[in-house]
This record gives C-alpha cells, sequence and structure tokens, in this order.
C-alpha cells in the first residue's frame, strides 16, 4: 500500500480511484496526501481561491465509511476535485474572481456540483478564476516558472493540476479559459462539445459560448472526470439528453487503425512562438503519413473577430449588473469589453452568429477525412510576465463552433517551458477525440518519440 504523499500523488488518477474502490487505499489517505502538497506549493503558486482542510477530510472520512457499508460506489469515490470559483458550491463561497462578489455563498450547487458529488467525488476546493472569468490577472502562478502567466481564465484549475496539488479540476472555456491555461501550466486540459456539460449554477458571460470543461495529468484523468459531468439538464437548453458517452472507456479502448491527424495553419500561425511552430514540425513529421496538411477558407480569417463580437455583446447584456454596482471596481479589460459589446448593432451581431454554422460545416468537411485536427494549443509557451493571460487565438474558433478539443502537454519551449499540441474532434463524439489523444499520449511515451524538449537554444 502506498502511503507516501509523494508516491500516491504521482500515481494515475483511475488507478487511484481503483486503489480506493478495493479498499487498498482509504480516501483519507489520499486527502492528507493533497492537503499536504497543498500546505507545501499553494504559498507559492496561489491557486486556490477557498480551500478548508478539515471540510475535504470529513469529506473523506464519510466516503470510507460508505465504502465500508458494501454500497455501490461513484465512478470518482473518494477522488478530490479543484472547481473553478465561478461554479456555484451550496454553502462555499463562490465569488467569481470579483470583489463585487465577495462574500457571496450560494444556496445550492451547480449541476456539475450535483453530479460530482453524485458520482462520489470531494470538493477539494474553489480554484482561482480571473476578473468575472475574463481577461483581467489573477493572482495565480505559473508552477512551470513563477514569472510566467499561467494564462486564463481557469488559471487556478490549470495551476492546481500542473503543481501536483490536486488529481482532478473542472474550469471553464469561453474563448481559452481550459486549453490555454493547460497549454501553458503543462497539464491535459479537455473542452469537450457544446452543451455537453450543463452550465446551470456557472457564471454566464456569453451562453452562445460558455462550456465547461475539466483538467487532469493525463487523458484517462480527464475522460474519468468528463464521464461523470456530462448530461442533459432541463434548465440548459444546450444539454439535451443523449445515451451515455462511455468517455473512459472510448478514451483507454485501443484504436482499430492508427489515427490519422489533418494539421492545419489557423488564421495567426505564422506569428506563433517559433518553438511552437518548430515543435509541431517535429510531431508531424514524427507522425509520417498519418498527418496530412490543409488549408482554411479565407472566411476563417474573420472568425476570431465574430467570436468577439458575440461575447462582447452578451457579456455587455449579463454584466450589466455589475457594471451599475461597480463600475470603478472593474478592470479595464472588462470595461473596456462591456463598452465594446454595447457598441454591437443587433444587425452585427446577428450575422455573427450566422458564421457559426458555416465554419462548422467547413471544419466538418475536413473532419471526414481524418480522425482529429492537430493545432497549437496556445501560440507559444507562456509570455513573461503577469500583466496578461495571454492569447487564445488558436482557441476561440472551436469553442465558437463547438467542437470537441484537448491538449496533450507534449511539447517544451527551449527555455524549457511546456507547451500543448491541440486535437480537435467532431462534434459530439468526444469519445474519438480522445481515443484519439490517448492513443498519441501513449504512443509518444512508449514509442521512438522526438524529444519533447524542442528548439532548445
Amino acid at each position: 500500500m502506498a502511503t507516501d504523499p509523494a508516491t500516491l500523488l504521482a500515481l494515475d488518477t483511475v488507478e487511484l480511484r481503483d486503489r480506493i474502490a478495493s479498499a487498498a487505499l482509504r480516501a483519507t489517505e489520499l486527502a492528507d496526501a493533497v492537503i499536504a502538497r497543498v500546505q507545501a506549493v499553494e504559498p507559492q503558486v496561489g491557486a486556490f481561491a477557498w480551500f478548508d482542510p478539515g471540510f475535504l477530510r470529513a469529506q473523506a472520512e464519510h466516503a470510507d465509511r460508505y465504502r465500508q457499508s458494501g454500497r455501490p460506489l461513484g465512478p470518482l469515490h473518494g477522488l478530490p476535485v479543484g472547481i473553478k470559483d465561478v461554479i456555484d458550491t451550496a454553502g462555499i463561497p463562490t465569488e467569481n474572481g470579483t470583489v463585487l462578489d465577495q462574500g457571496r455563498v450560494p444556496a445550492t450547487d451547480a449541476a456539475v456540483v450535483s453530479r460530482l458529488r453524485s458520482a462520489g467525488g470531494l470538493i477539494m476546493g474553489k480554484t482561482v478564476t480571473t476578473e468575472l472569468q475574463y481577461l483581467h490577472p489573477s493572482a495565480t502562478r505559473n508552477p512551470a516558472n513563477p514569472d510566467h502567466t499561467p494564462g486564463g481564465s481557469s488559471a487556478g484549475s490549470a495551476a492546481a493540476i500542473a503543481a501536483g496539488m490536486a488529481p482532478l479540476a473542472i474550469g471553464t472555456q469561453t474563448g481559452g479559459s481550459v486549453i490555454r491555461p493547460a497549454s501553458y501550466c503543462g497539464c491535459v486540459g479537455f473542452k469537450p462539445s457544446s452543451g455537453a456539460i450543463a452550465r446551470r449554477g456557472v457564471l454566464s458571460q456569453s451562453p452562445s459560448l460558455d462550456t465547461v470543461g475539466v483538467f487532469a495529468r493525463d487523458v484517462a484523468g480527464v475522460a474519468l472526470l468528463a464521464d461523470a459531468l456530462f448530461g442533459p439538464d432541463p434548465a440548459d437548453p444546450q444539454a439535451a439528453p443523449v445515451p451515455p458517452a462511455a468517455l473512459l472507456a472510448q478514451a483507454t479502448a485501443a484504436a482499430p487503425v492508427p489515427p490519422t491527424f489533418a494539421f492545419v495553419e489557423l488564421p495567426g500561425y505564422a506569428d506563433a512562438h517559433a518553438d511552437m511552430r518548430g515543435g509541431l514540425a517535429e510531431l508531424a513529421a514524427w507522425l509520417g503519413d498519418q498527418v496530412w496538411p490543409t488549408t482554411l477558407p479565407r472566411l476563417f480569417n474573420d472568425a476570431s473577430a465574430s467570436r468577439g463580437r458575440i461575447n462582447d455583446a452578451e457579456m455587455a447584456h449579463l454584466y450589466r449588473s455589475y457594471a451599475a454596482r461597480g463600475w470603478d471596481k472593474l478592470g479595464p479589460p472588462l470595461r473596456d469589453a462591456i463598452e465594446r459589446g454595447r457598441e454591437v448593432a443587433a444587425p452585427d451581431y446577428l450575422a455573427a452568429l450566422d458564421m457559426r454554422p458555416v465554419l462548422t460545416a467547413a471544419l466538418d468537411e475536413i473532419l471526414t477525412r481524418c480522425d482529429v485536427i492537430l493545432v497549437p494549443a496556445a501560440p507559444g509557451p507562456a509570455p513573461l510576465g503577469l500583466a496578461s493571460t495571454g492569447d487564445s487565438i488558436f482557441n476561440g474558433l472551436f469553442t465558437f463552433t463547438g467542437h470537441p478539443a484537448v491538449t496533450l502537454p507534449v511539447l517544451t519551449s527551449g527555455s524549457g517551458l511546456p507547451m500543448g499540441a491541440q486535437l480537435v474532434g467532431r462534434r459530439g463524439d468526444d469519445g474519438r477525440l480522445l481515443r484519439t489523444a490517448r492513443w498519441l499520449e501513449t504512443a509518444l511515451a512508449t514509442q521512438d518519440a522526438p524529444s519533447k524538449e524542442v528548439c532548445r537554444g
């Protein structure tokens, strides 16, 4: 039985789950290891907006008693999960990263938290978000290098995973708020298809774009967590009833044939960091005839502006109460976005929405000829400095169209910072995307793969 905290926290999440289920590991042992790790590194990272060791251990003690009763266990039984501080948790502060919500304690759980509890997961704590999940940086530091941004807005969730403080975490993405921080911090981030995870009880910034996503150290971990969170909710019209996704089973199944990858140079790729372009080129060369290059129609050049127009207009509407009661307490990026949103004319907003099915159809045509699209997860490694959360130029398109995306920390910059390769799959076919991601993750770990250290100068 592994009881050393470092040994426990180095185990795969699925193995932790299985050890707890078989009584080879107690939930309290895992909780104690997590608490010790948080106490050791949280002062340097600042991933948590709220963390109560006593509350986590009390949940773990209850989980151990429940297992001893012989009743069926949920798929997340005994696993601590960090929850982004824009997701309501009954009786626990949810302050949305703004002083205007300081002291806010919801009376009910968000849909994802209800599912988390039902699956036996433990609420580990509330992870730091940027201000109202927008671009104003948080106080969280990047575990890979504290002088570089961790990204945003799910900064705390990505940092908690990368720093080894949590085995699992939940975040949200409206532009690039799952994929980008996961790439910068060096963990796996998964943004599912639009509507796969219900958003009831989650701070709404842009209903046309808002998506709940998850973080873990490996693909099986994000599949395990997302499996428990997928499902319909009558309060979220996007979360319609569909058959169970069985993500973990699909992700860990053997691929029937070697998967194929379409390498796409997205708008802005020419300006990406040389290390990112070099790393992806090396990865593509290693994949050989499994990868083929293709291009996008010129209309994709306007996709970022259309997505931003929708985001700004809907945010100006939904955040009007914040603007009314504390305009001077909002950060400059948020005030600027709200002012832009107020100026968006209805015909322009509707025209931007009309872009989505056109862009979706073009991407779907590519995806009929491959398993996934391969693109950068971010323009490069995490930028130096803490005044910005980085650029989501390679993420917003897929949030706009609703395609599922996952980033793998398979590249390293010349300065030693992690970089992610982003895989994008068909809408509604999240399991196939994760199976391909798992195939690549395993192949790079076990075969004669290129070095992760690219462009080291």
